[in-house]
């Protein structure tokens, strides 16, 4: 397929300017032409998938696009329609642009990120897809080659999942790299890998306490082995210099930046504390943002958490409190999110029933793990919306509990579009209970296929049934949002589509998909980062369809992912990311 041609189409803005000289109407600035367009405006599937009857879709051929051109005026949406409508928004100035084929969804959100973590992996030694500590090993030493002896040497992305049978020690980390503090976190962040210096600059001795919910590996002697669990991971993170405003500035764009070419239009900051928020609001106030963010408010952090503390109460100086959900704002903040366990993969969800691979263990949840139920009750009677971190069983039912007793205390907060992200492991007891309370599902389709070499050693055949249930909570009523949990995994729309319609892994493994009676149609999976991610975000009256008068945030691609994820579901990973428009204007 040819790429779109960017320059002014002289001839086709001329006939079309000419013929429409008699119309007297607004004119656009941009005018997409030739492109497979997919508004989405039409109403949702049915829970079991099957397209609405107003879709442009019918049994025996399949989807179509229902659109061919847009036009774009001061950053919204003039026109959406065909090449023969496009004449009476036409003026002399209009630019267009041919797109050759190129299919056009509404503008993606991603709506769980972490974009300071993001930003900081570029910098970090990365361990994503190593094998073994040992590969590990040698990518630290070969960082602390060109390192300042003395100095902190970071890195990330070691899988704490795959790894909980064996985990790592400082043994041969500290032979290796002896003359550098190293801290390695988990790719999910839920585990922390260090060396003999780095706990002895943290000061993590055989007679440090692990703080609740979390947990120190030790020897048979008592000693540290270099590992720490989930809460427990603070102990050596905070050991780090803790990165300047101008430093977290830096992280968020190069965050953003790598985001608006991965196709995104939005997103949705999974938890910032004051110093992350500072940064966010900084960079908002110099119109710095190439996109939307709305940020959750982190609730560890007290002096956030808590709707009648100083920080929270001034509109001046917190213009988001407003809680505006107009498109023109770029930083919005109308949530907070709290956690009530940790990782299935380091054995920190709080499960009904123990581990399969560890009888005797159910994890930790609830107030043990820090979640404070008074405080988030009351920044939901404050108006704020509720999202919560749950991966086992039990912590999803608290959570549910928790959501529900709310709302029969003040039933307007049923309207603050309560959030469960991740929602992992479901009892079959539960699942009704998403759509009855109008919680939102926040799930990672990647985390599925990601998990699946180890999710069901950890819990068993049984309940590994109501693991990543996307279709149960679909055919339930449950309103779901599809997210990344980047950087944790590939932010790839055309992987996280891949994951969702197929359950299987890169290569295809395995054949028929993993759990594949839970899988999602391709339009279900799109919704899920458009239209259910918009709705997600109190958005939805801007943002996830394309139609007249909403924002101008589209999302062009090489590849029509609904006649591919028909025909050759495999092919949604050669997907390329063509142009990313925000408000309008092509991003760089």
């Amino acid at each position: 397929m040819r790429r779109p041609d960017l320059r002014f189409v002289a001839v086709l803005s001329l006939v079309l300017g000419l013929a429409s000289c008699a119309d007297k109407g607004p004119k656009a600035d941009l005018l997409l032409v030739g492109g497979r367009v997919y508004t989405l405006s039409w109403p949702d599937p049915d829970g079991d998938g099957r397209p609405a009857d107003l879709a442009p879709y019918d049994a025996k051929n399949g989807w179509r696009p229902d659109a061919e051109v847009i036009a774009i005026k001061d950053g919204e949406i003039l026109l959406v329609g065909s090449r023969a409508d496009a004449q009476r928004v036409t003026g002399i100035e209009t630019q267009t642009i041919d797109l050759h084929g190129a299919t056009v969804v509404p503008g993606l959100i991603d709506s769980h990120v972490h974009l300071a973590n993001l930003g900081a992996t570029f910098d970090r030694v990365n361990l994503v897809g190593v094998g073994n500590p040992a590969e590990a090993i040698e990518r630290v030493v070969a960082r602390a080659a060109k390192t300042p002896k003395g100095e902190w040497i970071a890195g990330w992305g070691w899988d704490e999942g795959a790894w909980a049978s064996q985990l790592p020690d400082m043994r041969v980390l500290s032979e290796r790299v002896p003359d550098h503090p190293v801290v390695l976190t988990g790719l999910h962040t839920f585990a922390v890998w260090g060396n003999r210096l780095a706990f002895e600059r943290a000061g993590i001795t055989r007679d440090t306490p692990a703080p609740a919910g979390g947990e120190i590996k030790k020897d048979a002697a008592g000693n540290p082995t270099g590992v720490l669990l989930n809460n427990a991971s603070v102990l050596l993170t905070r050991a780090v210099s803790a990165p300047t405003t101008d430093q977290l500035k830096g992280r968020v764009l190069s965050a953003l930046d790598a985001m608006a070419k991965a196709g995104f239009t939005s997103v949705h900051e999974a938890g910032a504390d004051t110093p992350l928020l500072t940064a966010l609001e900084e960079l908002d106030q110099k119109n710095r943002f190439p996109m939307a963010v709305y940020a959750m408010l982190a609730a560890r952090d007290p002096a956030l958490a808590d709707p009648q503390g100083a920080a929270l109460q001034s509109p001046m100086r917190r213009p988001w409190r407003l809680k505006d959900t107009s498109h023109l704002m770029r930083l919005r903040v109308v949530g907070v999110k709290a956690f009530y366990d940790g990782a299935m993969g380091s054995r920190g969800a709080f499960f009904l029933e123990p581990y399969a691979d560890r009888p005797d263990h159910y994890g930790v949840g609830g107030a043990e793990y820090g979640f404070e139920r008074d405080r988030m009750a009351a920044m939901m009677k404050a108006g704020y919306q509720v999202t919560i971190h749950a991966i086992g069983d039990r912590a999803n039912r608290e959570s549910l509990d928790f959501f529900e007793s709310v709302i029969k205390e003040s039933p307007e907060t049923r309207n603050t579009r309560p959030r469960i992200e991740h929602a992992q492991v479901l009892s079959p007891l539960d699942i009704p209970r998403f759509a009855m309370l109008g919680v939102i599902a926040s799930m990672q389709p990647s985390h599925a296929v990601e998990d699946m070499p180890w999710a069901e050693t950890r819990i068993g055949a049984e309940r590994i049934k109501g693991a990543y249930a996307w279709r149960s909570l679909r055919r339930a009523g449950a309103r779901l949002a599809f997210n990344s949990d980047l950087p944790a995994t590939d932010y790839s729309i055309f992987y996280g589509l891949h994951s969702a319609v197929t359950r299987t892994d890169k290569d295809g493994k395995p054949a028929g998909g993993w759990h594949a009676d839970q899988a999602m149609t391709i339009e279900e999976a799109l919704r899920g980062w458009t239209t259910w991610a918009a709705y997600a975000g109190f958005n939805e009256q801007e943002a996830g369809t394309i139609a007249a008068g909403k924002a101008a945030h589209l999302t062009v691609m090489d590849i029509d992912p609904f006649v591919t994820a028909t025909k050759d579901p495999a092919r949604l990973l050669g997907g390329r990311i063509v142009m990313t428009i925000v408000r309008g204007e092509i991003q760089p």
